[in-house]
């Protein structure tokens, strides 16, 4: 959806009405839709990649654009063990996911699948979902999901909680992966929890599950090197409700996108085989779309009537199909437009206006294509100060965002020029893609949570 959209008086007007229907009619418990997420959801950080699952955040967000250690740091929160999870919000909570190793060894021997280029972790580790306040960093609570001995090992770069949270304002629902998905209160207390099985990722590089709500269901995409599989659970008992096989797909990596269209409700679902629509309610597979590369990690995105899906691991992919087609359209002029070169492997990309940002593999190197036809606008420009992204970018306020690995964010003006407004540095490891509700921006980083606002000046007390 263009963002001026966003800034229209009308538009925001409707969204006020919208919030506050749902209230009256206890929509505000359901999961969110996009009308939904514009309206009652719009000011919470409900899912990785924000309240549109796109990146943009709420018109009402407005976060710092230049800060340092000492800086605009409204508070530092050591957290428990480590993880590359996106945190989620949801109005004066932070919910984080961390896996932490104990000291406790294994008594019995860990299976060392031969393919893997990674050595299995042979140390119990506790799987923990937190909840943070807002406003002062302080833990509100902690939950121990579940301790146990990891079945294959991880790749350097990834965590054993490295798959991001979500909600629907009434519960928390979290997944470790092959380790379970669990669903809590908002206070903490456990509703229900599911084991889908222990999965067998690419090289034993690890996991990263992030459910996604569409209605009443939960939706796990479940893709591994063998039997892959998309399950919608109830999320009220956690039971299962749909499942499809995905015979075709190996280990992805990717969120599922969520989007109504013509009154139906689409999962949208990256994968190396092809990109594929699924109705949401059911699992039926509507379309699907070849060309994508090995490991497709970034997650689709929607613009008007067409999702764009994208991936760049060691070869260079973009299409944008109709939201409407019906079966496998691969090679066939209905893909509106494709594109071949400079596509992100880690990283999502993001839409401003007609305007679609990506960056090269994991680098610096950014290019921009008209969202409607595909053609370039820009190309190989490169942000300075970032190095290497694994975080996805964020657009909040008119400024977009670019956080690198070894903790720089770049921010530059939305405008035709890039401006670029500050190049801000914490000297600590970030992979988790940021986050923007209010005045506040949170960065993730391993080890620690950084809520970041104007007019602080150093850390304030834990």
């Amino acid at each position: 959806m263009a963002w001026e959209r966003f800034w229209d008086g009308g538009f925001r007007l409707r969204m006020r009405l919208i919030a506050c229907m749902a209230l009256l009619s206890g929509l505000a418990n359901s999961a969110f839709g996009e009308e939904e997420a514009r309206g009652v959801k719009a000011e919470n950080w409900v899912q990785w990649r924000g309240p549109t699952a796109d990146g943009i955040a709420s018109p009402t967000a407005n976060p710092p654009l230049q800060w340092d250690s000492k800086t605009n740091i409204a508070w530092v929160a050591d957290l428990s063990g480590q993880g590359t999870s996106t945190p989620i919000i949801w109005d004066d909570q932070v919910f984080v996911l961390s896996a932490e190793q104990t000291l406790r060894k294994s008594l019995t021997p860990v299976l060392n699948d031969e393919r893997a280029k990674t050595v299995p972790d042979e140390f119990f580790h506790r799987f923990l979902v937190t909840s943070m306040d807002r406003v002062t960093g302080k833990m509100r609570w902690q939950k121990l999901a579940t301790e146990q001995v990891p079945h294959e090992g991880r790749h350097m770069t990834n965590t054993y909680a490295a798959g991001s949270p979500t909600t629907d304002g009434e519960r928390l629902y979290a997944s470790f992966g092959s380790r379970g998905i669990f669903c809590y209160t908002l206070t903490g207390d456990l509703v229900w929890q599911v084991d889908l099985g222990d999965m067998r990722t690419r090289f034993g590089w690890g996991e990263a599950v992030t459910p996604v709500l569409a209605g009443d269901l939960l939706i796990v995409n479940w893709d591994q090197e063998e039997g892959s599989f998309l399950i919608a659970l109830d999320k009220r008992t956690g039971k299962s409700v749909w499942k499809v096989d995905r015979p075709e797909e190996v280990t992805s990596w990717n969120t599922p996108l969520v989007t109504t269209y013509e009154g139906r409700q689409l999962l949208i679902v990256n994968g190396t085989g092809s990109a594929k629509a699924y109705d949401a309610q059911t699992g039926e597979q509507i379309w699907a779309c070849g060309g994508q590369t090995t490991n497709a990690i970034p997650s689709p995105i929607r613009f008007e009537d067409t999702a764009i899906c994208m991936s760049g691991y060691r070869a260079a992919c973009a299409v944008a199909v109709p939201l409407g087609s019906r079966g496998d359209i691969t090679g066939k002029n209905l893909v509106r437009w494709q594109a071949a070169q400079g596509t992100p492997y880690v990283p999502s990309p993001i839409i401003s206006r007609n305007r679609l940002f990506f960056t090269a593999g994991n680098t610096d190197v950014l290019s921009c294509l008209d969202a409607r036809t595909g053609k370039t606008l820009f190309e190989r420009w490169r942000i300075p100060g970032v190095g290497s992204l694994y975080a996805s970018p964020m657009i909040a306020n008119g400024h977009l965002y670019f956080v690198g690995r070894e903790g720089t964010t770049v921010v530059l003006k939305d405008n035709e020029s890039l401006d670029v407004v500050a190049v801000n540095t914490l000297d600590d490891a970030i992979d988790a893609s940021p986050v923007a509700v209010h005045d506040q921006l949170f960065l993730r980083s391993w080890t620690k949570l950084y809520c970041i606002q104007n007019s602080v000046q150093g850390p304030q007390p834990k």
